[in-house]
């Protein structure tokens, strides 16, 4: 990856007529019903972007979607790309650099991530308020990465604390229940042994998903103001481990997900 690439990627989305967005939004696992509350004006395959890749899931769409929210411009990535699609830290992290070069001033991320915190209930959803990245590796970790900016970046509060208490304000004034916590980023896409639980819960993580954290320190590096909100959607407890239940999970991000789109909404509005 280099500058250049980023500048071709954005060169070819002005050539489509896209203005400069102010917000962009970054859609999880089974979260793509925010598209919806979008006056779009554009909509863009990731396989027609110039250095993209193609999303590999049936649960994201691999779209980049232009319009307005709120009265306000924005840009959402519907679908994600994550390590254990076979991507490396660049090709996860490249639509946060885009979306920052086309004038994006804020970003707000979500996913669907498993409760560790035997205090949260599926079905509900978490403020990320600070993160552990168990990932292996890191999205500033190659050779020409000083060109894109300082690749030791301060992460002391890697997730915007005006936003942030902004959000928390939103929530109580919408009785949504939002909890506040630590997010575990590991690889998967194999879910954790009852061992791994027990392990995240002992270093402090109140969530564990795969994705979320690389895009975090790159929204750092760049000087992007961010803040992501978990829906989660099965709950973590290695005493009373059940198989997975796919069709359970999506369901739960449903439930969740009109909370989540209360609560960008709203701060969309105030930004």
């Amino acid at each position: 990856m280099t500058v250049q690439d980023i500048q071709e990627s954005v060169g070819f989305l002005k050539s489509k007529g896209i203005n400069t967005p102010k917000i962009a939004i970054v859609l999880g696992t089974g979260l793509g019903q925010m598209v919806h509350q979008i006056n779009i004006t554009h909509e863009i395959d990731y396989t027609d972007i110039p250095h993209f890749v193609a999303a590999t899931l049936e649960s994201h769409a691999g779209k980049l979607i232009f319009g307005t929210l709120a009265g306000k411009e924005v840009v959402i990535m519907n679908g994600r790309f994550h390590l254990y699609e076979g991507y490396n830290f660049n090709e996860v992290t490249y639509g946060i650099r885009v979306m920052k070069a086309l004038g994006a001033k804020h970003l707000l991320i979500s996913n669907a991530a498993g409760a560790i915190n035997l205090n949260f209930n599926k079905g509900e959803i978490m403020l990320i308020d600070d993160h552990i990245n168990l990932q292996g590796g890191s999205p500033l970790a190659f050779k020409n990465a000083k060109e894109f900016g300082n690749i030791f970046v301060d992460m002391s509060a890697p997730y915007h604390q005006e936003m942030n208490e902004q959000l928390e304000n939103i929530a109580e004034k919408n009785n949504i229940i939002l909890h506040k916590g630590v997010y575990a980023s590991v690889v998967g896409p194999q879910l954790e042994t009852r061992a791994e639980y027990k392990y995240l819960k002992i270093i402090g993580a109140d969530a564990v998903g795969m994705s979320t954290v690389p895009e975090v320190v790159v929204a750092n590096q760049i000087g992007l103001p961010c803040v992501a909100i978990s829906v989660l959607t099965d709950e973590c407890d290695p005493d009373n481990l059940k198989p997975i239940d796919i069709p359970e999970i999506f369901a739960m991000a449903a439930k969740a997900e009109p909370q989540l789109i209360t609560l960008y909404t709203e701060l969309i509005k105030q930004l």
